[in-house]
């Protein structure tokens, strides 16, 4: 069991030219319960398309998704999903933020509140759980949008680009922590990049796609050890056939 996609294909109208714009073409994936999978290719291929309708937020033009041998009609309570912009409510503090999907359910807010300040405490930020998002960096902001997502235990969780605004110090220490908070877990994640150190950091799998419309051109195991070495010899020779593999699907 686990995710299966079978024959998507994404077209969109567009009223401007009043033509069809293909997004996303026959994909074929499957992803095993506990995998960590990494998306990578050229800007505008349907990276993100795909996990929206891996979510149930678009409905595919052709084809179906299947999560643990069932097939989603609306969005999918099993799937959690992290922006790259953390989607925070400014106006409500992070213990608010945290428990906001509990809340939807109708937990009595002690309860929530509890839970809220047990995951808020696991991800490193006891002391916060009073304060706004605009008094967070911006770690500390996807670490509460994570908690967010984790504390309604998904079993698929999907990530678009969600450190691809942080410094480079900041998207490191990210990096790790969401591999300690993966290998706690074993949840399956579906992570879209454009960084290919870091699809090959963090990644047991990394599935790459042609320029639009997107197809899939590449599957590829990543067989190192954690942690990982990104001096290694190995580590570099992963690299190099990803940027060989994009250089082509670029042209």
């Amino acid at each position: 069991m686990g995710l299966e996609l079978k024959k998507i294909s994404k077209t969109f109208y567009d009223e401007e030219c009043g033509e069809d714009t293909a997004a996303i073409h026959d994909i074929n994936l499957s992803v095993e319960n506990g995998q960590f999978v990494s998306v990578i290719g050229p800007s505008g291929c349907g990276k993100t398309t795909l996990l929206r309708i891996i979510a149930g937020l678009e409905s595919p033009t052709s084809g179906e998704v299947v999560i643990n041998g069932e097939r989603p009609d609306e969005p999918w309570e099993k799937v959690g999903y992290i922006f790259q912009e953390y989607a925070l409510f400014p106006w409500r503090t992070v213990w608010e933020n945290v428990a906001f999907g509990l809340e939807i359910k109708d937990m009595p807010k002690k309860e929530r509140r509890d839970r809220a300040l047990e995951y808020i405490r696991r991800f490193g930020m006891a002391g916060f759980e009073d304060k706004y998002p605009k008094e967070l960096s911006g770690g500390m902001k996807q670490r509460a949008a994570i908690a967010r997502t984790l504390i309604n235990e998904p079993d698929i969780i999907l990530m678009d680009e969600p450190f691809g605004a942080l410094d480079y110090q900041s998207r490191s220490h990210m990096q790790k922590f969401l591999l300690e908070l993966w290998e706690q877990s074993k949840k399956t994640i579906v992570f879209v990049t454009h960084s290919i150190d870091e699809a090959v950091f963090l990644s047991r799998r990394v599935i790459g796609f042609s320029n639009r419309p997107g197809t899939i051109q590449l599957s590829m195991n990543i067989a190192l050890p954690y942690p990982r070495d990104i001096l290694s010899d190995a580590f570099n020779r992963c690299r190099k056939d990803i940027l060989t593999f994009l250089g082509a699907a670029s042209k």
